[in-house]
């Protein structure tokens, strides 16, 4: 598995997640939609830096 899709997988549900949430909670919502785009954000970085070690 390459390195860097899990981060960006799990962040990509916990921005969901806190996107549902933020109509109920406000607080709650927007800082799990926040904490999950830095998930999606470092895990792109990971993707991108090893993107040269996939490569033949």
């Amino acid at each position: 598995m390459r390195e860097g899709l899990m981060p960006t997988v799990l962040g990509t549900a916990v921005t969901a997640t806190g996107l549902v949430l933020r109509d109920s909670n406000p607080k709650l919502g927007w800082g799990m939609a926040g904490f999950g785009l830095a998930h999606i954000l470092l895990g792109a970085i990971d993707l991108v830096e090893h993107d040269h070690d996939c490569r033949f």
